[in-house]
């Protein structure tokens, strides 16, 4: 049995509008943005739907804020993971250098 291609997270669509706005997805890596995504998912309660249609109409506005600032709080988060991650590396590349 497979799921319907349109059945997605609606988190996804926010993770992504977010990092686009804080313009990260032109400085950083593919593999640097796959794994914010990632990480930033996993933080937040999964919400799937059809069609995006279906939000716009039937999600009351407070709830969508909320969504909003959970995704914020998530990214927030997994950028700080990523970047003391990647400071860690260096600094110990460095030492053993």
């Amino acid at each position: 049995m497979k799921l319907d291609d349109d059945i997605h997270n609606y988190y996804e669509h926010l993770v992504l509008e977010r990092i686009s706005e804080l313009g990260i997805d032109k400085v950083k890596s593919p593999d640097y943005l796959a794994d914010l995504c990632c990480l930033a998912l996993n933080q937040v309660p999964p919400r799937y739907i059809r069609y995006e249609v279906d939000m716009a109409f039937y999600l009351p506005q407070s709830e969508r804020k909320q969504m909003e600032m959970n995704v914020e709080f998530a990214i927030s988060k997994a950028l700080k993971f990523l970047d003391d991650s990647e400071r860690n590396k260096k600094n110990s590349t460095e030492e053993t250098a």
